[in-house]
């Protein structure tokens, strides 16, 4: 099954579309990767949802991204006496380590490590920002407020630090539980969240050992101010629009998006665009034209993926939902602006063998007009650097390791396919240009671009790129 597309769709599961005839729907209707939200999803509803996902997977002949994405903490104020209270603006509001219910003079804060970590001067919005607070006074146990914008709190609100680094592990003990459940079944990627610090990710590999891709969801300020850092440790990145434009003016939530993107492509690691991309969606049948002009936006911006929450967990139209994201890709990739615009944010070639023979397999593809670029990858960092590059002609991964295959259901521009190694490099041109013609990407007598490491199978050691005839014969690219 071939997308049109290169731009690649996640989708929420949830009560919606956790049924196996609508997750095959949404598969059709073109879902690249499933995320399951570990926030909602308990254990065996995950190994339920995993074993729908690969059996779709296995009808279909296609592998299929799993990203099992963590909760990460999540700050929270105690109770209240009378289950709430309003805050006036101007008004001193104590934070403190009682646990007694709170009223409209403090509150209990159940995290002393937040405690710790405000200074005179940090802020600290409730609910989404819809309370905001200043602190004016601080110590280990007891913080004093002034209130900026009053409102309405209440038991357990969610409370966010934008100006504070709080020295929380990114992985709660519900989080090492889950994440240890989703690598039990064979996740391909993790979703971390509440990154603060390149050391969350590192905490995150060491759990992990290798058997998933780490994600980090860019959420925070802190993340920000330590981007490449970030991208540097991380398999790739999500720009969780939501969070960051709670703790960040939601003006500069759009050009943090095109810096964490080029940021994440300079670097080959993909990208995920997320949050309220079809927002209206979760109750109507069509989107708003800002929402087309969002996710539009997102894959002008050359975004490996393009991801779908409510919209697809929770809303009334999912499977819709994914066939207007599907459209709207489609449209925008077939804009005669779009090359130029993809084109136009190229980074330079990095001073490796890899980079080199990734950007000539682009150049020589697109001046002979070529109709695909087949990556020979063990690894997947031959399909990496080769998407990096954004050609025009589609990428066909192919590899052995069906893990492999399945963590780059994520990348852009690729279509991925499981073939066993060849005994001998020729074996595995003929076969390669045998799959290219099966899978639709090129005619007989065609020519592609074959792209692989020498020796065959192993990883990182992209040397070598050739030319050959499907059909059989072949000719070196001198």
């Amino acid at each position: 099954m071939r997308r049109q597309r290169r731009t690649k769709i996640v989708a929420t599961i949830g009560p919606a579309s956790s049924d196996a005839a609508v997750m095959e729907k949404l598969f059709i209707a073109g879902t690249d990767v499933f995320r399951i939200n570990m926030s909602h999803t308990s254990h065996d509803a995950m190994r339920t949802y995993v074993d729908q996902i690969r059996a779709i997977e296995s009808k279909h002949n296609r592998p299929i991204g799993i990203l099992a994405d963590l909760q990460g903490p999540k700050l929270r104020l105690g109770t209240f006496a009378e289950g709430g209270a309003v805050l006036k603006e101007g008004a001193q509001f104590v934070l403190d380590d009682d646990p007694k219910p709170g009223d409209a003079k403090r509150a209990y804060l159940p995290h002393y490590e937040v405690l710790a970590a405000l200074e005179p001067g940090h802020r600290l919005l409730v609910n989404d920002g819809q309370v905001r607070l200043r602190v004016t006074d601080a110590s280990k146990k007891r913080a004093v407020t002034t209130v900026e914008v009053g409102g309405r709190i209440s038991d357990r609100k969610g409370v966010n630090l934008p100006d504070s680094i709080v020295t929380l592990s990114a992985l709660t003990e519900k989080d090492r539980a889950d994440l240890e459940a989703a690598l039990e079944k064979g996740v391909d990627w993790l979703g971390l969240s509440f990154i603060q610090r390149p050391d969350d990710i590192a905490e995150a590999r060491k759990f992990a050992r290798g058997r998933a891709a780490i994600m980090s969801k860019i959420e925070k300020p802190q993340a920000i101010a330590r981007l490449s850092e970030i991208i540097e440790l991380s398999d790739a990145l999500m720009v969780a629009r939501g969070d960051l434009g709670v703790e960040l003016p939601l003006e500069r939530v759009p050009g943090l998006q095109k810096q964490i993107t080029r940021g994440a492509r300079q670097a080959g690691k993909p990208v995920v665009v997320a949050t309220q991309m079809l927002e209206s969606m979760i109750n109507a049948p069509v989107p708003t034209r800002a929402e087309v002009s969002d996710v539009a936006t997102a894959i002008f911006d050359g975004a490996d993926a393009i991801m779908l929450s409510a919209e697809s967990a929770a809303g009334n139209h999912p499977v819709e939902a994914v066939q207007t994201m599907d459209r709207i890709a489609q449209e925008v990739e077939r804009d005669q602006t779009y090359h130029p615009v993809i084109d136009a944010q190229r980074p330079f070639p990095e001073a490796t063998g890899a980079d080199a023979i990734s950007a000539a397999a682009r150049q020589i593809a697109e001046t002979l007009h070529l109709p695909a670029i087949l990556c020979l990858t063990s690894s997947g960092a031959t399909a990496l650097r080769v998407a990096r590059e954004r050609p025009q002609p589609p990428i066909v991964a192919l590899s052995p390791n069906i893990s492999t295959a399945r963590r780059l259901a994520v990348l852009w521009g690729t279509h991925c396919v499981v073939m066993e190694d060849a005994p001998d490099l020729g074996e595995e041109v003929e076969r390669a240009c045998n799959m290219a013609f099966r899978e639709g990407f090129a005619k007989a007598g065609q020519r592609v671009i074959f792209v692989a490491g020498v020796p065959l199978g192993t990883p990182g050691a992209t040397n070598m790129v050739r030319i050959a005839f499907v059909g059989g014969k072949d000719e070196p690219a001198d």
